[in-house]
């Protein structure tokens, strides 16, 4: 295989990925290529679209990026792929994990999170370079820069909650935790997102000889996203309603 051949498999990988999958879901279950399962994953990435800019302008800040995306991010300076190649993998072993632990209690459908995880994972990066030439310097810039990703990451979670879409990978490992565990879901979501920041804390340090990737910014994600979210979820379920009436 020459030079040429390579790079082209290179930069087209993610694509060659998410066909298989979707050939792989199709076999394994001939109900999922359906019209409503593909409206529903195209309503989900336009949502995604609007989370991954909140990632993308929180890793700009440069003050720590959310617990979801500390691990993403910290693998992906250590390995030198993107963070939204790294995001596609994580998610993907979140969604082998979730398999093996609900086992026949496992609905096919949530494999949505699939093709879901690869289209985040490529609108991660595409923020990413739509705004390369942000660079905030000064400390106040940063934080603004950090918020409005905060703000971003909210907004798309509230929506995804009043669109009743398909459980992001995230969420799902979660979920498959507290139905085969005595254990209620904002505890485990805690426990869980601690986890990946206690990942990231050890693995910055062993592989990159500094900390990176978790300051302030993703104690402010940890602590505001949520409330946040609580917040905008009221004027999202007004707008809900008068669409549905």
């Amino acid at each position: 295989m020459n030079a040429n051949t390579k790079k082209k498999l290179s930069d087209n990988m993610i694509w060659l990925v998410l066909v298989v999958l979707v050939i792989i879901m199709s076999i394994a279950n001939p109900k999922f290529f359906t019209i409503a399962n593909l409206r529903t994953l195209l309503t989900g990435e336009s949502i995604k679209g609007i989370m991954a800019f909140g990632v993308a302008f929180s890793i700009k800040a440069a003050l720590g990026t959310s617990p979801i995306s500390s691990v993403p991010y910290v693998t992906g300076a250590i390995s030198g792929l993107t963070v939204g190649t790294t995001t596609i993998i994580m998610n993907t072993l979140f969604v082998l994990i979730q398999i093996a632990i609900l086992r026949r209690q496992y609905e096919w459908v949530q494999l949505l999170q699939l093709p879901a995880a690869v289209l985040f994972g490529m609108m991660i990066d595409l923020a990413s370079y739509l705004i390369r030439d942000l660079n905030p310097t000064a400390y106040w810039q940063q934080w603004i820069v950090c918020l409005l990703g905060i703000f971003l990451v909210a907004l798309g979670v509230s929506m995804e909650v009043t669109a009743r879409l398909i459980t992001t990978a995230g969420e799902g490992i979660v979920l498959a935790i507290c139905k085969v565990a005595p254990i209620k879901f904002g505890n485990m979501k805690m426990i869980f997102d601690l986890t990946l920041v206690a990942i990231s804390i050890t693995l910055s340090p062993l592989f990159l000889h500094h900390l990176d990737g978790v300051r302030e910014g993703t104690v402010a994600a940890a602590v505001l996203v949520g409330q946040l979210a609580r917040q905008i979820n009221k004027p999202m379920g007004v707008v809900e309603q008068r669409c549905l009436a």
